[in-house]
C-alpha cells in the first residue's frame, strides 16, 4: 500500500495542476500515460507512486494513472517529479519544453 499525502496537499497540487498547467497535464498523459487519444485531462489525486488524471477520449471520461519515477516522501519532491515527467514527456512528443520560470 502506497502512502499518501494530506488530502490538503493532494487538493493544493490538483487545483494548481488544472488551473495553471492543464495543457502539461495532457501531455503527460498522451504520451506517458499511454492515452495519446486524449483531448482534455485533468488532475484528479496523487500519492507517493504516481499522479492520477481524469482525460477525455471520444466525449468520455476515463481515468489515467502514471507512475512517479521513484515513490515520493516529501511534499517539495512532488513538483519536481512532475517537472521531470513534463520533461520527459516532452522528449517523447519531439517538443520543447518552456525554460524554467
Amino acid at each position: 500500500m502506497s502512502a499518501g499525502f494530506p488530502p490538503e496537499v493532494v487538493a493544493a497540487v490538483s487545483r494548481h495542476m488544472n488551473d495553471d498547467h492543464a495543457g502539461d497535464a495532457l501531455l503527460i498523459c498522451r504520451t506517458l500515460g499511454g492515452r495519446p487519444d486524449a483531448t482534455e485531462a485533468r488532475t484528479t489525486g496523487l500519492d507517493a507512486d504516481g499522479i492520477d488524471f481524469a482525460v477525455t477520449v471520444d466525449g468520455t471520461e476515463v481515468p489515467v494513472r502514471v507512475p512517479f519515477a521513484h515513490r515520493l516522501t516529501e511534499r517539495a519532491q512532488i513538483r519536481r517529479e512532475v517537472v521531470r515527467m513534463y520533461r520527459e514527456a516532452c522528449d517523447r512528443a519531439g517538443v520543447p519544453p518552456r525554460p524554467a520560470g
